[in-house]
């Protein structure tokens, strides 16, 4: 017998594909080419500021549009025409988006209905999703009776009690205060690891970011600057972009001296920082006597001594004045001043002799700095 291939269908490799997508509203091109694998049983998110094209991604996998150009693959199947409603998804949206008139059972039943899924598996997956999400007993509550946070719960309920292939969730957590973002946060981390649904998570706060996902996909202008996990994203960033927009960054303008020991010397001001050879940013990764650069360092990478003969003192280490201290609950922001600019120090310790005006000394070891040219 012969066997006819579907020519929509794919060796299946990922969950999720998109291919050379591009999409444009009048002059503004909001996607511009872009290419991205989403791995099964993975929570990938989307990261950016806004206007950076995560949301359009997110509804173009979703089928709410359609691209320019490109293709958008779902378990190996080309869906670029596909409506929403055949993709066999789940969607959360920041605005919870429940039906305010049914009650939490009748809102999950909702799509269990256009399933057409008998009573008994009905009231079986009801009762299993709200007791994922701990809301067990509150089936006859309407959503004008329950928090912010348990509405958003009842909103992730229905999403997943059709058992969908794929989660999509649009900014589900922006509409919360920040103590609810963390516990709900970590509610969707603990759930998507249970169930082993690949998640596709939109958001423009990078803590929420680094904390809940298994790789992140950093945004910007309609183009995917970097696809990693977290502690790559954070310690070794591709672009400056990515460096700036993820965490806190202290930065230095100066001038290569020389390349000596796979370390790069750089003049700032009168003093020669260090920085290691692989520690470059952006595409070009020539080093040359004269080159303008740029060089960053995080706040936590910094460390602090009263005095100059310090033990153990990195390569990199310079005489500062404090000009500020903030005590934030389990550690001290610090801002120094040096060379006549203000730079950030975090430290879980401090000096009890600390204090603005005194004069302390600052380092770093080459390898906690980036190094970008300009």
């Amino acid at each position: 017998m012969q066997v006819i291939k579907d020519p929509t269908v794919q060796a299946i490799k990922n969950d999720v594909e998109i291919k050379g997508a591009f999409k444009q509203y009048g002059s503004n091109i909001v996607l511009n080419g872009i290419d991205l694998e989403v791995k099964q049983g993975e929570l990938l998110t989307l990261l950016g500021p806004s206007g950076c094209g995560k949301s359009t991604t997110l509804n173009l996998i979703a089928g709410f549009l359609e691209a320019d150009e490109g293709d958008v693959y779902i378990k190996g199947k080309k869906v670029t025409k596909v409506p929403p409603y055949k993709r066999d998804l789940g969607m959360v949206f920041q605005s919870y988006s429940l039906f305010p008139h049914m009650t939490v059972y009748e809102n999950l039943d909702f799509g269990l209905k256009l399933r057409k899924i008998e009573k008994s598996e009905k009231d079986r997956r009801i009762a299993r999703t709200l007791e994922l999400v701990r809301m067990s007993g509150l089936e006859d509550r309407y959503p004008r009776e329950l928090s912010g946070g348990q509405r958003q719960r009842v909103a992730i309920c229905r999403a997943l009690v059709v058992e969908p292939k794929l989660l999509l969730l649009d900014e589900p957590l922006s509409n919360l205060d920040a103590k609810l973002r963390h516990e709900l946060g970590a509610e969707i981390k603990r759930l998507q690891k249970e169930i082993g649904v690949t998640t596709i998570f939109v958001t423009h706060d990078q803590q929420e970011a680094l904390s809940l996902s298994d790789r992140v996909v950093v945004m910007n202008q309609g183009k995917i600057e970097q696809v990693s996990t977290p502690t790559t994203i954070y310690n070794h960033p591709r672009s400056e972009f990515v460096y700036q927009f993820i965490g806190k960054s202290n930065s230095f303008e100066g001038t290569i001296m020389a390349v000596e020991n796979r370390e790069i010397a750089v003049k700032v001001n009168n003093d020669i920082m260090r920085v290691n050879i692989d520690n470059i940013m952006g595409d070009d990764h020539s080093c040359h006597s004269g080159d303008a650069v740029k060089l960053y360092i995080r706040p936590e990478k910094i460390q602090i001594f009263s005095k100059a003969t310090a033990s153990q003192k990195p390569s990199n280490f310079y005489k500062a004045n404090i000009s500020q201290l903030n005590y934030l609950g389990t550690s001290w922001d610090i801002d120094v001043m040096m060379y006549g600019e203000s730079y950030q120090i975090l430290t879980y310790a401090i000096d009890s002799s600390w204090q603005q005006g005194k004069e302390v000394y600052i380092g770093w070891n080459p390898s906690d700095m980036m190094l970008v040219k300009k």
